[in-house]
């Protein structure tokens, strides 16, 4: 195993730079996950650690050893891809020995490795079998059973379940999960979906446009996004927004108001008496009543999706969805109560999109 670091990495083709200078730290036995949209160069970003993209400016280093130019099979990673990358003509046991047999490995090591492998992976009644006789689920398993024989320093998953339908890509989190916390390699996991981040790694990387918004844990990223741009990529339902301004409301002091509508803030908020700001609130933190003290919304659409009830409505011209956990007969047209929770609002300045604290 073996700490990750770069600094100041850059990637340009021609005069479009796609990357500029990334500084990562991912300790050893760390699992991070590099989160972001289409484009956002967390896949190029990968590709320049494994070795795959010519470095333009900067630096990579695997423990110790700084690896600019050093040929990928000599880094000592594995690299799992998205469409399994197998050997149509050979064997599962051959797909998963095929490094060692490079590497000129004795047939013993071999089986011993590959026995080992099979047996994490609950791959051992398919090892006589070839990729075209396997579910995609279990292709994947056997691209990352040929990873794992290689005892790599790194792991690196470029999206590698999203080839599958939505069940697999459950059970699929969870093995790769299990399969960390089992073998303690240092990972790597490139993906474009939130909810594989937030149960999977130790560490977000959030990225855009080349840049790296915001890190941290899931938990505090989900809690405390650093921009606008965070606070809507991550959660689902996304964030509710409402655009306003900061005013006095006499003996409350601060308040949102948004034309008719004024919502609490915060009192040791930072926003000052006239600012414009969006104010943020997650679906969850919005507490849902048929009746009582609060904010009147017309429910216009009712989702049910078993545990939950999504409840949309208008405010201030701005789409709300609310979270209800009691199933009290919601319909379109009729009136819920909402009363925001003033412990988990966010504030973004309107020209900024920075978050207020």
């Amino acid at each position: 195993m073996a700490s990750v670091t770069v600094e100041k990495l850059e990637k340009k083709y021609g005069s479009l730079t796609v990357l500029h200078g990334i500084d990562l730290k991912v300790d050893d036995g760390q699992f991070v996950v590099l989160l972001g949209p289409s484009g956002c160069g967390k896949s190029t970003l990968l590709r320049m650690i494994a070795g795959l993209e010519l470095i333009s400016g900067g630096e990579v280093k695997i423990g110790e050893r700084r690896v600019n130019g050093i040929h990928p099979k000599d880094r000592n990673i594995a690299m799992v891809f998205q469409n399994y990358a197998l050997y149509a003509h050979m064997s599962v046991r051959e797909n998963m020995a095929f490094s060692m047999r490079l590497k000129k490995a004795s047939q013993a090591d071999m089986d011993k490795a590959v026995s080992w492998a099979a047996g994490i992976l609950s791959l051992e009644p398919y090892l006589d079998r070839y990729p075209k006789e396997l579910s995609g689920g279990q292709r994947q398993r056997v691209a990352m059973g040929r990873a794992i024989v290689r005892n790599p320093d790194v792991f690196l998953f470029d999206e590698p379940l999203s080839n599958l339908d939505a069940k697999l890509r459950v059970q699929m989190r969870t093995e790769i999960k299990l399969l960390h916390q089992r073998l303690k390699t240092t990972t790597i996991y490139v993906t474009h979906d939130q909810i594989e981040a937030m149960t999977m790694a130790d560490l977000v990387v959030i990225m855009r446009d080349g840049l790296i918004e915001q890190m941290g844990s899931p938990l505090d990223i989900y809690d405390n996004p650093s921009n606008l741009f965070v606070a809507q990529f991550i959660g689902s339902p996304g964030m509710n927004l409402i655009g306003g301004v900061i005013t006095q409301n006499g003996k409350d002091g601060k308040v949102f108001k948004a034309g008719d509508l004024i919502l609490p803030v915060p009192a040791e908020c930072a926003a000052e008496t006239g600012q414009k700001i969006l104010y943020g609130i997650r679906p969850e933190h919005l507490k849902c009543t048929m009746t009582g003290e609060g904010i009147p919304m017309t429910i216009s659409v009712v989702e049910p999706t078993g545990p939950e009830i999504h409840l949309f409505g208008i405010l201030a011209e701005a789409e709300i969805c609310a979270i209800s956990r009691e199933r009290l007969g919601w319909k379109p047209g009729e009136r819920v109560v909402l009363v925001p929770d003033i412990n988990h609002i966010h504030l973004f300045d309107a020209e900024t999109k920075n978050a207020i604290k």
